[in-house]
């Protein structure tokens, strides 16, 4: 039963942590596309993608190994 609700625990919080990146990401994409802003705000947005898409690498390793340990 425990191991039953803490996949359950991991598995919610996973989805959540990758629904936030991927609304981060398709905002950020559609302000890039705009060019409505200056360069230097185009190149934090760019670094803060990268961030993203690695932040979104690290949580899909954890939540593997979290469902390793269970």
């Amino acid at each position: 039963m425990i191991e039953n609700i803490s996949f359950w625990a991991y598995t919610l919080s996973f989805i959540g942590k990758i629904l936030i990146i991927l609304m981060a990401l398709l905002v950020h994409e559609k302000v890039r596309e705009e060019r409505v802003i200056d360069d230097i705000v185009i190149k934090d947005i760019n670094l803060e993608i990268y961030i993203s898409a690695f932040a979104l690498v690290l949580i899909t390793i954890g939540y593997a190994l979290h469902l390793m340990a269970i």
